[in-house]
């Protein structure tokens, strides 16, 4: 059974970096059909923000988040009395989403 589910899983990403790849080259085929130059993938004129700033600025908040979660989820079980297996996943994800829309929005302002 575990076989088959990291087949399945390694299909799709193949079949989704397959999909992306194939499309991207269809598109350019395209373009080159109907004469357009090759220059208009790669622009001089926008600043790029480099991706390890922007992978490094995400996963950092990312962890933050995950951390101020389980800070949160404890004070809500000791304090509240609120319970364990629904305090500590529940906070853990709502933290850590706004961490990752955090990132987000932070990223933007990169550009």
């Amino acid at each position: 059974m575990e076989v088959i589910i990291v087949g399945i899983i390694f299909g799709t990403i193949f079949g989704i970096v397959y999909l992306l790849v194939s499309a991207r080259n269809k598109e350019r085929m395209a373009l080159i059909e109907k004469g357009a130059e090759a220059s208009i993938f790669y622009s001089k004129d926008r600043r790029i923000t480099p991706v390890w700033k922007v992978l490094v600025l995400n996963l950092s908040l990312l962890l933050m988040g995950i951390g101020l979660g389980i800070f949160i989820a404890g004070i809500l079980v000791s304090v509240f009395y609120v319970e364990g297996e629904v305090a500590y996943p529940g906070t853990i994800f709502l933290m850590a989403g706004i961490g990752l829309f955090t990132g987000f929005t932070m990223t933007k302002k990169l550009d």
